[in-house]
């Protein structure tokens, strides 16, 4: 076992015998019996522990402790004692002390309590190392695009994230609004926390509600021990709630009770639950018109947008094309063990024509089928879905509809097209819209369309 250990005792023969036994065991010991050396000493060279006996001329024990953490609060330190009572104990504990070890002491206590230093490092260390590995995961490099609209909205990112402001991620299915909330995680004062992560529209609402906010034993049937809701399991970190435009007006309000109080009530309970949060709401709804339709609460979207953030859909980024093609390629080439293959130009003519309804995660999908379907060093157009190969844009307005149609209308009359096209197969429509079937479901419900694609 590998690790620097400076002990300081005043009795040489202490110095000695420490030396000895932990050269033995593997570490790199050096020893003093001034303290004021120990001092200078740990300013001078880098040691992972240090022990210490508590009474000692020059300063005691606890007195080095406070010095030392002062100048190397990262070192461990181990106090020694002859003189054992609870209230030196309680205040070099106190004092920032890893543990207290008692004179005379077995062999195996301090062999124990030095490891425990050690594999407390050793964790502390793996934990540093997976957070910054998490970082960089998430990071807004992820984020692929030079163009205008992503460097500014890199930027926006950035400077909102130290606060604990509610953000309001708004852009359409497959823009990359999990990313951005990720993002906003690992840049905040809240990377360390957990990040908890929820699809409003995935579940129905008795069960969304038990998943927000938890539940009592026996307040419905087979709730048969408390659960601890989303909300708690958030605490102290960041809670990223996804299409929250589709959410009751049950939950609306407890939502609302988070944001102003701070705090849940479980489902069966009456007693409210402190929570410290920081939530990022996400849609691809516009919001204000479900609050004048009645659909969503105004209260509790003044509350949410306190920083909107939009996330510009791909047509708004047609430059950045290019760059993501050839980042999935990269991707699902590897991944398949494959030579990087290019994509031809007249197929990445195609793609930048493409309206790209289902935003960069249809191109990610159709980047895959390429790559699987290309026998060549070239891609080609053919090896793309037939829809980019069309001359013009399919127009989802009839022509009955007015020369400035609203979103709404063509959200509804392209839903009813892809619904045709994939012949009445929700699965297969949900896939081409590059959204869930749970969303695509709704929207159905929502246009009436249901019978109609059948």
């Amino acid at each position: 076992m590998s690790g620097k250990i400076l002990v300081v005792d005043d009795e040489q023969s202490m110095c000695e015998f420490m030396e000895i036994f932990l050269s033995k065991e593997g570490y790199n010991v050096e020893t003093t019996t001034s303290a004021n050396k120990a001092v200078q000493h740990t300013i001078a060279e880098g040691f992972d522990l240090i022990i210490a006996d508590l009474m000692m001329p020059e300063m005691s024990g606890l007195e080095l402790l406070k010095e030392i953490k002062s100048r190397r609060p990262e070192v461990d330190f181990i106090v020694m004692t002859a003189f054992a009572s609870v209230d030196t104990a309680v205040e070099a504990m106190k004092q920032g002390a890893l543990d207290y070890v008692t004179k005379p002491f077995k062999v195996d206590e301090i062999k124990l309590v030095i490891e425990k230093s050690y594999n407390r490092r050793k964790l502390k260390k793996e934990n540093e190392v997976l957070k910054k590995q998490l970082r960089q995961e998430f990071s807004l490099d992820n984020f692929i695009g030079q163009s205008e609209e992503v460097i500014e909205l890199k930027k926006l990112v950035q400077r909102v994230s130290g606060t604990d402001s509610t953000i309001l991620l708004r852009g359409e299915s497959g823009t990359g609004k999990d990313l951005i909330a990720r993002a906003i995680h690992s840049y905040s004062n809240r990377a360390s926390g957990p990040f908890v992560t929820i699809n409003c529209a995935a579940l129905p609402e008795t069960l969304l509600e038990s998943e927000l906010f938890g539940y009592k034993k026996g307040s419905f049937t087979g709730a048969i021990k408390d659960k601890d809701g989303l909300f708690k399991v958030a605490d102290g970190g960041t809670f990223f709630l996804d299409e929250v435009g589709n959410t009751s007006p049950a939950i609306q309000v407890k939502l609302l009770r988070v944001l102003e109080d701070k705090s849940i009530t479980p489902v069966g309970d009456t007693k409210p639950i402190q929570v410290d949060v920081r939530l990022i709401a996400a849609t691809n709804a516009e919001l204000e018109e479900d609050v004048k339709a009645g659909r969503f609460r105004s209260d509790l979207f003044y509350r949410l947008n306190v920083i909107p953030i939009h996330i510009p859909a791909l047509r708004e980024r047609v430059e950045d094309i290019p760059i993501l093609a050839r980042y999935f390629v990269d991707i699902f080439c590897r991944r398949i063990g494959a030579e990087i293959k290019i994509i031809s130009p007249e197929a990445m003519q195609a793609l930048h024509k493409y309206e790209w309804p289902g935003n960069v995660r249809e191109l990610e999908n159709c980047i895959e089928r390429a790559v699987l379907l290309s026998r060549n060093e070239t891609i080609e157009l053919s090896e793309f879905p037939a829809r980019l190969s069309e001359d013009k844009p399919v127009s989802v307005v009839s022509k009955e509809s007015p020369e400035t149609p609203t979103l709404e209308s063509i959200e509804k009359a392209y839903i009813y097209y892809i619904m045709n096209q994939a012949q009445g197969k929700k699965s297969k429509a949900a896939e081409m819209l590059g959204i869930d079937s749970s969303t695509l479901y709704r929207k159905l419900e929502r246009y009436k369309l249901v019978d109609k694609t059948k």
